[in-house]
């Protein structure tokens, strides 16, 4: 159920990076936007990009759990208002949220599926993992262009939603974070602060 769980976490936060490709000239027919049409990915991406860098720390200090958890909220919290988005610049926005969520899913994923395993049975099971990379890659524009074809674009964020909240009571009902000194945890959670932050005013 947990392997389950993060793979339906790290299915929906790579699907997401590819499968509104299809979507975007439906997108910007009806919002506008042409002219930012490339900020619809790159903000996905940059903001994925900085969470992957934060989500590590952060899962060290405070657990996989919680971290996973909070990231699918931030994921799914972000689809719903893309799927609802009434201009391209609050797409955009949103896109930034929901990029923010899928960042902290995917390393997250990784980590607790190494807390699973031992690790003669990692490789197998990180290859299921990178398996859906790369089915994302391929699928990802033809499922998008199968929802705009038959639903609406709106619902290439959607479709997120249910995905993403049994993938949270699956976890929740089969996972639990391995122990951690609190030492270490405060030790890391210091670390994410500016080291200028950490240092006292001269006097």
């Amino acid at each position: 159920m947990a392997t389950a769980a993060v793979l339906a976490g790290l299915v929906v936060a790579a699907f997401e990076g590819t499968v509104v490709t299809t979507a975007m000239p439906t997108i910007v027919r009806e919002l506008g936007g042409m002219s930012a049409y490339a900020w619809v990915f790159s903000a996905f991406l940059i903001a994925s990009t900085v969470a992957v860098l934060v989500s590590g720390k952060l899962a060290d200090a405070l657990g996989r759990l919680p971290v996973f958890v909070g990231g699918m909220a931030l994921f799914l919290a972000g689809s719903a208002l893309c799927g609802s988005a009434t201009s391209f610049g609050a797409l955009v926005v949103f896109r930034v949220i929901q990029g923010l969520g899928a960042g902290a899913l995917q390393p997250i994923a990784m980590t607790i599926s190494a807390d699973l395993y031992t690790l003669e049975e990692r490789a197998r099971i990180q290859g299921l993992f990178t398996g859906a990379w790369g089915a994302a890659n391929i699928l990802g524009p033809i499922i998008g262009g199968w929802i705009v074809l038959h639903m609406s674009w709106r619902w290439v964020f959607f479709i997120n939603v249910p995905v993403g909240i049994v993938s949270v009571v699956l976890l929740l009902a089969s996972y639990r974070d391995p122990s951690r000194s609190s030492p270490a945890s405060l030790r890391s959670l210091r670390s994410l602060l500016p080291r200028a932050a950490m240092q006292s005013p001269a006097v």
